[in-house]
């Protein structure tokens, strides 16, 4: 059997940029190698760890010089805990590399004319910004190096908190988290207490058996709390005791509910979800206007600043009161109820039914009668016959999801033809390839970064297009 070469070690290797994904660039010879967790600027020994065709991945094995742009970490899971994975990087910078990958996106995948950039948009917050977390309960967590190192005994497995990443299997216990306000991390270290006190099984993810799966919590930022307790198979008598202790120390929960899911994968969008004590939604508000945020509901996950992002997507739209207005991708309908005080009509068109449903809710709770939803798969709504009955758009706001939008969608907004469209996307890549096919049509009059996602790779954007003199 022939054996297997040993993976280089390359020394005093310069970091000189950073991938889409976040990952530290070095170059050996003409092969481009990905590095976590480093910064332009670093100079490091590097052990390679994946070899391919066309790039390597390594990790730092000692870093001789330190690059200008590094900020120490806060968190102390930093580097084994696959989120928040640009603390090393200062925030200023962290916005830097954020707006030049959108600017590289539109120049390479775009390959369009595009206006100079406006500034990025800072995050009001930079820690404990997100309005929903979800852990997950394991039975053989993953044992930190220091654990290793010391040679002690290890005594307990079990654990709740974020998986290593590239690992589904592997589990790191969490014991302070910076994403979420209080009292986020006093209820899931009460919570994998009291169920490591009674002895109840955590989940084996490789096995696929236990009692305890997932954890979600979210929140509001006027403080009302919904916390949602994924149990692997029902056992009525220890669900309630672990709901009644929950209920009983944390008397401020809005929602506590549960939901059974014996599948093999974590999603519940699919399965029922049941109400234990409280309400059954929490409420998001947002300028006078309130929004139904039920278990399964999308909102997005940094509060304060969608406000500043819909008020953005507001000026590039520019309503005027006697427009109609389509809002593709409407979600729960937040966008819609946003821009519907501003224009005639607004037409939210979105393909999950339980959404579909939350927008009509949020509708009526926001007193907002010129709002019309309609579910289903967008390219099939947006036939010939729907803008004959809703009325030709002016404006049309699409934010589809991270793969973007289909290029039938794509032409059938040719078609439609509106004055303006405004993209939100949270991927710039799939953004400026459908901007590209765009281009025959419109042409891109703004374009601002909105940053919703501190301390990740992760930017949101918005596009102004307007359409061509020259078009038909």
């Amino acid at each position: 059997m022939r054996k297997k070469k040993p993976l280089p070690l390359f020394s005093n290797m310069a970091v000189t940029g950073i991938a889409s994904e976040g990952k530290g660039i070095a170059r050996y010879e003409d092969m481009v190698i990905f590095i976590p967790f480093t910064a332009p600027g670093d100079v490091a020994d590097i052990q390679i760890t994946k070899k391919r065709r066309n790039h390597m991945e390594g990790r730092v094995v000692k870093l001789h010089k330190c690059s200008g742009m590094r900020s120490g970490p806060f968190c102390e899971h930093f580097g084994i805990c696959g989120g928040c994975k640009w603390q090393h990087i200062s925030y200023e910078n962290q916005l830097q590399f954020k707006q030049q990958m959108v600017i590289d996106h539109f120049t390479r995948i775009g390959k369009f004319e595009f206006p100079g950039h406006e500034p990025i948009l800072p995050s009001q917050k930079t820690r404990y910004y997100r309005n929903k977390l979800e852990f997950t309960f394991t039975s053989r967590r993953w044992l930190t190096g220091q654990e290793i190192a010391s040679g002690n005994k290890v005594r307990e497995f079990r654990a709740a908190g974020f998986h290593i990443s590239g690992r589904f299997d592997k589990v790191l216990d969490i014991t302070n988290c910076y994403l979420q306000e209080k009292p986020s991390n006093s209820i899931r270290l009460a919570i994998r207490d009291y169920a490591i006190k009674h002895d109840l099984e955590f989940f084996d993810l490789v096995k696929q058996e236990g009692f305890l799966r997932t954890l979600i919590i979210r929140n509001t930022p006027a403080g009302e709390l919904m916390v949602i307790l994924v149990f692997f198979y029902e056992d009525a008598l220890l669900r309630e005791k672990l709901l009644e202790y929950i209920a009983d120390k944390f008397p401020g929960i809005t929602s506590l509910m549960y939901v059974i899911n014996p599948k093999a994968n974590d999603t519940i969008t699919d399965l029922d979800v049941k109400l234990f004590s409280g309400r059954e939604y929490i409420l998001e508000e947002m300028e006078g206007l309130r929004f139904k945020v039920g278990p399964k509901s999308f909102y997005q996950t940094n509060s304060l600043q969608a406000r500043e992002l819909y008020r953005l997507v507001a000026d590039f739209a520019s309503p005027r009161k006697h427009e109609t207005i389509y809002d593709l991708y409407t979600g729960t309908g937040t966008i819609a109820a946003y821009i519907a005080r501003y224009c005639r009509r607004v037409c939210g068109l979105e393909y999950v039914p339980d959404a579909v449903s939350d927008g009509e809710f949020n509708a009526r709770l926001n007193k907002l009668d010129n709002i019309s939803f309609f579910a289903g798969d967008i390219k099939d709504l947006l036939k010939p016959g729907f803008t004959s009955q809703n009325g030709k758009p002016h404006t049309i706001i699409t934010d589809p999801p991270r793969t973007g939008m289909h290029p039938e969608v794509v032409q059938r907004i040719l078609d439609i033809a509106p004055d303006k469209i405004v993209y939100v996307s949270c991927n710039s890549a799939t953004q400026a390839r459908d901007i590209q096919l765009l281009d025959s049509g419109y042409s891109v009059e703004r374009m601002r970064a909105v940053d919703m996602f501190p301390h990740t790779p992760h930017i949101e954007n918005l596009v102004l297009l307007a359409k061509k003199q020259s078009s038909k």
